[in-house]
């Protein structure tokens, strides 16, 4: 990521900044793999160690399903009614030790902050808009925007209206742009995909005064507490440095297309330990006189596939609808059903979309992600 500096900060890192009161500002290093990986240096008004009261609350970890069958899956979330804001409202669907897939269908505003320490979340905003207020500052968000949200960030999703629906991915380890896409300096590449000002990052930074007591929810080693705060957790007065969320909006991806049909790292959007995301959007299809432009049978046979259908216009698939879900496990093969191949031939264009998750090792599915299922997917390829 690039440099970015909000807000009033001294020349120098580490020497005093002082209040208007002559107070010092409290500085802190916001910083990733001890001190050797990427940071930034915050200015708080208040010490942000200066906590007033810890709950411990009821810990929600992924209840693994009854029925581990080897089988692809299929998943309905649309008609799931709204539930929760968007953190006690995320249903995990499937996980493993590098990812948990969840999803959202807000009811309610969030009344308190939250701060991931377990590891980083990408949010895909499927519906809805509003803005992501956090310690970094504030971000406004909309239909199709990937969220990132780095590990340790205080954040709340402020919505202009409940039924936000949100596909989250928490993951353990650090989410970034591929190293392919990146020259040796981190710069985006001429033929990337997607370039720098196609980021967006936060875009004010106001410190916010408020007396009483704040709740702030942390995320740590699985276990959910309540930190109190008699101060408002977004207090700084600036920052500078190279780790803060953003927004990258799907739309904005730039399909790479060729001759005859392209593999799936074509798509890839985000890396992580473990697991890629990748985007599926409006592009022109293979224009080889005898391209065939539906995917072929494929066998990953050291990666499970989940998608999510931001839309319904995928060829290849048949009984899928806007917010459903897909699981194709490694081990057996996975395809065009019957009939998309042929249906393909001749198309010039396609206006699927879809974010995908391809891990390397098996995703569990939950318990309560059954109660989603549709029974019929894993007879769909018969003739």
């Amino acid at each position: 990521m690039r440099y970015v500096r909000l807000g009033e900060m001294p020349q120098k890192h580490h020497v005093q900044f002082r209040q208007p009161d002559g107070t010092l500002y409290r500085e802190e290093l916001f910083g990733t793999r001890g001190f050797s990986g990427r940071s930034s240096t915050l200015y708080h008004k208040y010490l942000p160690t200066q906590v007033a009261a810890i709950d411990r609350l009821e810990d929600r970890p992924p209840v693994p399903a009854d029925d581990d069958r080897l089988q692809h899956r299929h998943l309905k979330t649309r008609d799931l009614p709204p539930s929760g804001n968007a953190i006690s409202g995320r249903i995990a669907m499937m996980y493993n030790s590098d990812v948990i897939i969840a999803y959202a269908n807000t009811a309610e505003p969030m009344p308190y902050f939250f701060k991931n320490a377990d590891g980083d979340e990408a949010l895909y905003i499927h519906k809805g808009s509003g803005t992501l207020e956090s310690i970094f500052g504030t971000l406004r968000y909309g239909p199709g925007d990937y969220l990132v949200i780095p590990r340790g960030t205080i954040y709340r999703l402020s919505e202009d209206e409940p039924g936000t629906r949100i596909l989250v991915v928490e993951s353990a380890s650090p989410i970034e742009v591929p190293k392919r896409y990146r020259n040796e300096y981190g710069q985006l590449l001429e033929d990337a995909p997607y370039r720098e000002r196609d980021i967006r990052v936060p875009e004010s930074l106001d410190m916010i005064e408020e007396s009483g007591r704040h709740e702030v929810r942390i995320l740590a080693r699985g276990k959910m507490h309540a930190y109190y705060y008699d101060f408002h957790p977004f207090d700084l007065i600036g920052w500078d440095g190279y780790v803060y969320p953003y927004a990258f909006n799907i739309n904005h991806f730039q399909p790479i297309t060729g001759q005859i049909h392209l593999p799936p790292p074509i798509h890839q959007t985000f890396e992580a330990k473990g697991y890629v995301i990748c985007s599926f959007v409006p592009r022109m299809l293979d224009y080889h006189p005898d391209a065939v432009p539906a995917p072929y049978n494929h066998s990953n046979i050291d990666s499970d596939e989940m998608i999510y259908y931001a839309n319904d216009r995928f060829a290849s698939r048949r009984g899928i609808e806007e917010g459903s879900v897909t699981l194709h496990p490694a081990g057996i093969p996975h395809g065009p059903q019957p009939g998309a191949t042929e249906a393909s031939l001749g198309k010039t264009e396609t206006t699927e979309l879809a974010v995908m998750v391809d891990t390397f090792h098996p995703l569990k599915i939950t318990k309560v992600a059954l109660k989603m299922e549709d029974p019929g997917y894993p007879f769909s390829w018969q003739t």
